[in-house]
């Protein structure tokens, strides 16, 4: 299903939003898209920076039954921690001054999607928990909130971190670093 092009180099291209190449790298990265595609797991995308992580994410998407369904991103180091708290869980009324406005976040835009939690590396641990919560229950409160809100999303994750490492160093959580890696790809 994916475009596969003769290339000059090594390695992948972007093309608008195609993934391109020949060589037997990207042959592999092929194969392992259409494979994550035909599952709901989550999946944990690992390489450096520039090497097309979202596109690997977007064509999950695309390839998969949730195609016509909301791709939705976040940059998890683009924003303060609080923020991307708020950002991910949204909001219930009257919030922190909020006024009568009820925010969706970006967890509650992806439902029936793909949530694509980019550079998964930059979030603090209270995040992490929370997050974990949705990977366990398919569901999550709104900041201030006190119903749970049900869904049914994806979550592909990347980061140009090495999460192992993090681990040891106390950093990121193991509970959900092995719930994210279920299927984990290198680019």
């Amino acid at each position: 299903k994916l475009k596969a092009e003769k290339v000059e180099g090594k390695g992948m291209i972007e093309n608008e939003e195609e993934l391109i190449g020949t060589t037997e790298q990207m042959v592999e990265i092929y194969k392992l898209v259409g494979k994550m595609a035909d599952s709901n797991v989550p999946v944990l995308i690992s390489g450096e920076s520039g090497t097309g992580k979202e596109l690997i994410a977007r064509a999950v998407h695309n390839f998969s039954d949730r195609e016509n369904k909301p791709f939705v991103e976040i940059n998890c180091t683009a924003i303060s921690q609080r923020q991307l708290e708020a950002e991910l869980f949204g909001y219930e009324k009257n919030y922190n001054n909020s006024g009568s406005v009820e925010r969706k976040g970006k967890i509650e835009q992806a439902n029936g999607g793909t949530l694509f939690l980019d550079e998964i590396s930059g979030m603090d641990l209270e995040n992490q928990g929370k997050l974990l919560r949705v990977l366990q229950e398919n569901e999550f409160y709104r900041v201030g909130g006190i119903e749970p809100v049900e869904l049914n999303i994806r979550i592909v994750a990347s980061t140009n971190k090495d999460l192992a490492e993090m681990l040891t160093e106390g950093t990121f959580r193991e509970d959900l670093y092995h719930r994210l890696k279920v299927v984990e790809t290198d680019v």
